[in-house]
């Protein structure tokens, strides 16, 4: 059986005849300072809308209103590979010292399809309309192995703990040494974002703030074996969330899903377990519809974590 669809899939940008060329033309690119970019979705030229559609921020909405996303190619060696770092921040907000919060792609998926539910747009209107304080979103490719090293050097969350702090510092984001405040997942991100949550706990450096959107949490390992993300049962069990709540400390969590969602089930023992801040099971599936639905919430509760 093939691994589940999950709202980010899709045919990858460099399909949608986006090329580094017509990228590095579009306006706004000149005065950007970071290496390797290759896009800013606030440009007004024909790329800058294509990678605006691509992340889910197109539209009529007026520029200054317009979330800033840029795209770049950085060097992991934790994952032995290039990935895409795209950052999404405010309009009109300085990135200096801006808090910002890291953002996990579900299977399949990757950093430039992560603002799923029109995140960008709603992440943009809400600091403008002073719903919530100034911060970014970051997202980094993961690969598929559930945000762990399931294949020999390709780990995943060694970049997200020991590399993501460094390039956010180089660009003037995040908290001490680039340090992201918060992290949000959705899917087989809302997985990884649990276990980055625990591991941050127990370096002595918690998170202020957790959103899960219908985290991938599984309950039996003959559903798990089926992504091939684990090499057995027991490294599974290592790091299921389920079995490790206790491990998350006191991180004020968000938790959303649907009703009609296949994970819905071991979200539900999650929540019993964990007593999140926010434990929201509405009507819905594992869709972008849901996430539109949802997305202001979970921007509020994060913004509501930041201040002060």
């Amino acid at each position: 059986m093939p691994p589940l669809p999950t709202a980010v899939d899709g045919p990858p940008i460099g399909r949608r005849r986006l090329t580094r060329r017509s990228l590095l033309t579009s306006a706004g690119i000149a005065g950007l300072v970071t290496v390797g970019v290759v896009g800013t979705a606030t440009s007004s030229a024909p790329a800058g809308r294509a990678l605006r559609e691509a992340l889910g921020a197109a539209g009529p909405t007026p520029t200054r209103r317009r979330a800033v996303t840029r795209l770049e190619r950085v060097r992991s060696a934790a994952r032995g590979q290039d990935v895409d770092l795209l950052t999404v921040l405010p309009p009109n907000v300085a990135a200096e010292g801006l808090p910002v919060v890291l953002l996990l792609h579900g299977l399949n998926g990757s950093a430039r399809r992560a603002p799923v539910g029109g995140l960008a747009d709603v992440l943009a209107t809400s600091v403008v309309n002073g719903v919530v304080p100034p911060f970014a979103f970051v997202a980094v490719d993961g690969g598929n192995n559930y945000w762990h090293e399931n294949v020999p050097g390709d780990d995943p969350m060694a970049m997200l703990l020991t590399e993501v702090p460094g390039w956010l510092a180089e660009r003037g984001f995040g908290g001490a040494g680039g340090l992201p405040v918060a992290c949000a997942g959705v899917s087989m991100g809302g997985f990884g974002a649990l276990v980055y949550a625990r591991r941050r706990n127990e370096q002595g450096q918690p998170l202020r703030a957790l959103a899960v959107i219908s985290p991938g949490l599984m309950t039996s390992w003959q559903e798990m074996s089926k992504r091939h993300a684990f090499a057995n049962e027991a490294a599974w069990a290592a790091l299921d969330p389920l079995r490790h709540v206790d491990r998350l400390g006191s991180v004020p969590t968000g938790v959303w899903i649907g009703n009609r969602d296949q994970f819905v089930t071991g979200t539900r023992q999650f929540i019993r377990a964990a007593r999140p801040a926010v434990a929201s099971v509405t009507p819905g599936g594992h869709d972008e519809n849901f996430y539109r639905k949802i997305t202001p919430d979970v921007v509020r509760f994060l913004g509501s974590r930041l201040r002060g």
